[in-house]
């Protein structure tokens, strides 16, 4: 097993997204960018980081469920944090979660959030990602779109937008994130291939899949295929370079000139060996 990673914040600020890889496990969070208050005292870096370790830690025993793994994260960190957080605020740090893990038998893998796995075997390509916070507040999105980044306009048409979001977070018809409530384990998207026909999987944050949209990488199959032959940073260092030459988003419309981007790249031989 052959594993390559990148993760780079969008600029000064902490990177809110986090990862962590080994033999047998990748975790990759996405941290959602705070727009208003949280009633919480401890930050979105600390949310993900103390989110990732229980996921780590959890994931570890191979009899339980992934939805359980996220499940029992989340109430952990819950439970890590001050008596003075306001854990009903709606604002509540949150995290997108994109988790994969090796068995003896089989891969499988769980995605609550906009992060994206793809799942390479000896027959297909598998493509996870949970895109319905993007299908909330739809006519203020395209509002948003009408302004360039930094403009009074486009923050004004962002807030709006975002309180929209989050009158939609965790409940049904809305999208579901890792945040205070466990319960959003159940809605994640979840699956799994026989290990022997696995050959590669890549796990990456919507940051680092802006590739689809900013850069001439169009398809899944074009992400793996950088990811291969450039690696993980490459593919970011596309994304970066994209960015940065449409900076107000003249050319492609969106809420933030840059993103926290990581990806992941696994590949393992067995697929390989036994096709061969």
């Amino acid at each position: 097993m052959h594993i390559t990673a990148h993760t780079q914040p969008s600029g000064d600020k902490p990177n809110e997204d986090w990862f962590a890889a080994s033999d047998g496990l990748v975790v990759v969070l996405d941290g959602a960018t705070i727009r208003t208050d949280t009633g919480c005292i401890h930050g979105l870096p600390w949310y993900v980081r103390t989110l990732g370790a229980g996921l780590v830690a959890n994931a570890a025993d191979h009899a339980r469920g992934l939805r359980d793994v996220l499940a029992d994260s989340i109430r952990q960190v819950t439970a890590a944090h001050s008596g003075s957080c306001d854990l009903e605020h709606r604002g509540t740090p949150s995290a997108a979660v994109g988790l994969v893990r090796w068995t003896s038998e089989a891969v499988e893998w769980i995605v609550l959030g906009d992060i994206t796995v793809i799942v390479e075997t000896t027959d297909d390509a598998v493509v996870t990602c949970d895109d319905r916070v993007s299908r909330t507040g739809w006519e203020e999105r395209r509002a948003c779109d009408r302004f360039l980044i930094g403009t009074d306009e486009k923050m004004a048409a962002i807030l709006a937008m975002k309180e929209i979001e989050l009158a939609s977070r965790n409940r049904e018809g809305g999208y579901w994130i890792a945040s205070s409530n466990p319960g959003a384990a159940a809605h994640s998207l979840t699956g799994s291939a026989p290990v022997g026909q696995v050959e590669s999987v890549a796990v990456c944050s919507d940051g680092a899949m802006r590739a689809l949209d900013l850069t001439p990488i169009d398809t899944t199959a074009g992400v793996l295929r950088v990811l291969r032959e450039a690696g993980p940073d490459g593919l970011v260092g596309q994304v970066r370079a994209a960015e940065d030459d449409d900076p107000l988003g003249a050319r492609v419309p969106r809420n933030k000139a840059r993103d926290d981007a990581t990806a992941v790249l696994v590949e393992t031989r067995y697929g390989r060996e036994n096709s061969a």
